[in-house]
């Protein structure tokens, strides 16, 4: 770390600053003087130009220089193909520095991103990029291939192929591009005249910076709206209440379209810090990635329990002599209550926080974990008191406030609220409800208790979405993926806990049409292509048919009862049970 002249988010008072007066517990904070998350990097790479913004794991570093300069140049194209504020641009680049870049080009010209996983099937992509309406994208030369032979009447694209007409990728195939399509290089090195000072651009804290998709109950994901304004809201948060070094170095786990990113890519920049990425398959390898921290230690972990756990007991992270970091969070799924107290006690002196929220509201609660915990407690920590200036209800299913202690849905209010989501007015009047004096209230579809003191504690879901590895997952996403296999006549999908990995595991049960063949290889084939890795189920049952309860509905607690006993028979199903993990 170093010592800096006080960049946006100061940790001292600046008279670029003032205090946060609407935190409601009156404790000092700050509040950024800019609006538009493309203010950040702007100012950082005009002030702080030579810094390090980026590392990865071979050894790449871009400074803030570097970064920026590369920003200019796709921005550039973007608005020389007429794309603006308002509009949305795609962007399908493994983590790398190009994606960051690629990331902040779009905010530079006022447009929303949106970040489709790299690893996902091609069909997949394909569907969000076309949902959200894309003016353009930017795409490496896979994810390019793949992406344009589901969508082939796709926008204008910035491909990462050396050339531009296409040229071979690893499977042996040939990426093709169209006239109008650039190659990266073609970009970076049309623009060979001293760029200009940055544009007076038409930007407002209201639009749109960022469309996350998540997993949707119906089979087809939908798009999270995110401004400006929630981003700054919850970093306002951030660097009012944590310990963020100046200059440090920030660790990039989550993958950029997952709604942890957000702190990586932007709490990074505006300390004037380094954003250390880590990619896809280091990020999946406890004990190469725990290899790689002790070599380049950071500053800031911030990431689901489940990779800390695994760093824990594969990765050495909690042997004598492994660099902490100073600042841990962790965030997307509940962490198991004897693993933490392992691992808090080797990171003895790491402020350590457990953040909780959905990607509608990024994070909307914290609770500090105290630096010793209970050797006796047996219960997970609380998710921890709203963060200011948001605010937090518990209420029961007629939408009224549940009292001291009982169990009820949380509901959150405040600027971190997203706008919506994206073309789907029904799901926000299902999720949406407004108060007598007209504040609208955010339903997150948890159930928690107030024990009295306001340190929430979170009780589980009133629906069939789950988390794993920090990944929302809709169940019936996964059960819509089975029955587009033409084979298939019923499907159903449970969640259940995994004494393996004290996280979740995925089971789907399948009953075929009559006279076809069971075929588990088949059936893993179809949904590689149709889910993310983080969707497959662990496990596929073949059954005859599903249990059914007596109104005719799929039995799901009889299928989670033969998933956790191992039972592969009962009164509703046939004792013709093929299973496999």
């Amino acid at each position: 770390m170093m010592s800096l002249p006080p960049p946006p988010f100061p940790l001292v008072p600046s008279p670029v600053f003032v205090s946060s007066s609407c935190r409601e517990d009156r404790k000092p904070g700050f509040r950024s003087r800019f609006t538009h998350l493309a203010e950040l990097l702007e100012f950082v790479a005009r002030v702080y130009p030579e810094r390090p913004a980026i590392e990865t794991e071979e050894g790449r570093i871009w400074s803030y220089a570097q970064l920026n300069e590369t920003v200019e140049r796709l921005a550039a194209t973007l608005e020389e193909w007429g794309v603006g504020r308002g509009d949305r641009v795609g962007v399908a680049i493994p983590k790398s520095p190009e994606a960051v870049a690629a990331i902040h080009a779009v905010l530079r010209v006022g447009a929303a991103y949106v970040p489709v996983d790299p690893t996902s099937p091609a069909v997949r992509g394909a569907t969000i990029l076309r949902d959200a309406e894309v003016a353009a994208w930017l795409a490496a030369p896979e994810q390019a291939a793949g992406l344009l032979k589901e969508w082939p009447k796709a926008p204008r694209l910035i491909h990462l192929d050396a050339a531009p007409g296409g040229s071979a990728l690893a499977d042996g195939s040939h990426t093709s591009f169209r006239p109008g399509d650039r190659a990266w290089n073609e970009v970076m090195e049309s623009f060979h005249r001293q760029l200009t000072p940055p544009r007076d651009r038409d930007r407002h804290p209201d639009d749109d910076a960022y469309l996350l998709y998540t997993s949707g109950s119906t089979g087809t994901p939908k798009g999270v709206r995110l401004t400006h304004r929630n981003a700054f809201c919850f970093l306002d948060w951030c660097f009012s209440t944590l310990n963020l070094p100046p200059g440090g170095r920030f660790s990039s786990h989550a993958p950029f379209h997952f709604d942890l990113s957000v702190f990586d890519l932007y709490a990074s920049c505006a300390s004037v810090g380094t954003l250390v990425i880590v990619g896809e398959a280091l990020g999946k390898d406890p004990q190469r990635l725990g290899a790689f921290l002790k070599a380049r230690p950071v500053d800031v972990w911030y990431s689901a329990p489940s990779i800390l756990n695994l760093l824990a007991r594969f990765g050495g992270a909690v042997e004598p002599g492994f660099p902490a970091p100073g600042l841990v969070l962790f965030a997307g799924e509940v962490f198991p209550i004897e693993p933490l107290k392992t691992l808090r006690l080797a990171w003895s002196d790491s402020e350590m926080w457990n953040l909780y929220g959905p990607t509608e509201t990024n994070v909307c609660t914290a609770y500090r974990v105290p630096d010793r915990l209970d050797p006796t407690r047996r219960d997970p920590l609380p998710i921890g008191p709203v963060c200011p200036p948001l605010r937090a209800r518990i209420i029961d299913e007629a939408g009224r406030d549940v009292a001291v202690g009982q169990l009820g849905e949380l509901v959150i209010a405040g600027p971190g609220v997203m706008r919506g989501y994206w073309n789907r007015p029904d799901l926000d009047a299902t999720v949406f409800l407004q108060d007598a004096e007209g504040t609208r209230w955010y339903r997150t579809g948890d159930l928690a208790i107030d024990p009295g003191d306001g340190v929430f504690v979170f009780k589980g879901r009133r629906d069939r979405m789950v988390k794993r590895r920090g990944f929302r997952i809709e169940l019936g996403e996964i059960e819509a993926a089975i029955h587009r296999h033409e084979d298939v006549e019923q499907a159903a999908a449970i969640a259940r806990d995994d004494p393996d990995t004290q996280g979740v595991a995925i089971e789907a049960f399948v009953a075929l049409k009559p006279e076809r063949r069971r075929s588990i290889i088949a059936m893993k084939r179809h949904l590689v292509g149709q889910l993310p890795h983080y969707m497959i189920p662990d496990t596929i049952r073949f059954l005859d048919r599903l249990p059914q309860t007596s109104t005719a509905k799929v039995d799901y607690a009889k299928l989670k009862w033969l998933a956790e006993s191992g039972e592969s028979s009962g009164s509703t199903v046939s004792a013709g049970c093929d299973a496999v993990r």
